[in-house]
């Protein structure tokens, strides 16, 4: 997920000792991180010098912290618990909440689902970080899923958009995320060389995948391949020149999988991560989903090019 760059500004920014390298190794497992976690971990494994498990494991943590948040709220109608927001930077709250009224035995089992992964993914990364775990941050779901659907072209100006005022909503939703996720994932892959890491993080890559298969063959079966391109455009126009996203349909057949000729697919930098989730095709630190950031160095989105 990063360019040999960014880790060397991460390395040299980062503050690690040897007990964060113990107590991650202790508390790793295939199940416990989530596809952030594994990007950004798995990227400092081809480092000559290791960098900070701290500064990696925050990043991620950030990332599921948001994840969590809104597949909570959409199946419980409440966020995380107060224990598991806390930790160092500025504590945030979540802008804008709700509940989906799920029509459908299947979606509202296959949220749940998602949902009490992405709550694991935020307790375990707490726990190998122990007291360096940051805090929450601020973290806006009202405004920026509106503003994504207008970048996007679902809604006009003057319009919302409520994620969760139905299913087809909270799928749409649901797909700027899980797509991310596996992308950020698969960036990080060519830099991983400690056999801990890859095994940790093929097993992420298979959970994410199976996550974002599900939303998108729902959206698929619903119909909605239009505006699940939509927001694929819109993915683009924020994270770098190039225009590797894809729909769910290609050629006027399903395109459930995102792969290239190879059956591949493709990667995303952490930087061009945080272009789509401050929603900014800019070089920016805060924005979008994180009006005031995220908690951590590793806070950049990249520029235009």
């Amino acid at each position: 997920m990063f360019g040999k760059p960014f880790v060397r500004d991460l390395i040299s920014r980062s503050a690690e000792n040897a007990a964060d390298r113990r107590r991650f190794f202790k508390s790793a497992s295939v199940a416990g991180l989530g596809a952030a976690g594994a990007s950004f971990l798995a990227a400092t494994a081809s480092a000559a010098e290791a960098p900070s498990d701290s500064a990696v494991l925050n990043f991620a943590l950030n990332l599921e912290y948001l994840e969590a948040q809104f597949y909570s709220y959409a199946v419980t109608g409440h966020g995380l618990p107060d224990k598991l927001t806390t930790g160092t930077g500025a504590l945030g709250t979540v802008i804008g909440s709700g509940e989906v009224r799920f029509r459908s035995r299947e979606v509202r089992e296959y949220a749940e689902e998602i949902a009490g992964d992405e709550c694991a993914h935020v307790e375990f990364l707490r726990k190998a970080l122990g007291s360096a775990a940051v805090a929450m941050p601020q973290i806006d779901i009202r405004n920026s899923f509106t503003a994504a659907a207008r970048a996007a072209g679902l809604i006009g100006q003057g319009q919302t958009f409520d994620p969760y005022a139905n299913e087809n909503n909270f799928l749409l939703a649901a797909f700027i995320f899980e797509d991310v996720g596996v992308t950020a994932y698969k960036g990080a892959a060519p830099l991983i060389s400690n056999k801990t890491y890859l095994d940790a993080a093929a097993g992420i890559l298979a959970v994410e995948a199976y996550h974002a298969a599900t939303i998108r063959a729902s959206l698929f079966e619903r119909g909605l391949a239009r505006e699940a391109g939509k927001i694929s455009d819109a993915r683009d126009s924020l994270d770098g020149p190039g225009d590797k996203d894809q729909g769910i349909m290609r050629g006027g057949v399903a395109n459930i999988v995102p792969a290239d000729g190879s059956g591949i697919a493709f990667g995303r930098g952490a930087d061009r991560v945080l272009n789509i989730v401050y929603l900014t095709p800019k070089k920016a630190t805060s924005g979008g989903f994180f009006p005031k950031g995220v908690n951590g160095p590793i806070n950049t989105s990249g520029g235009s090019s």
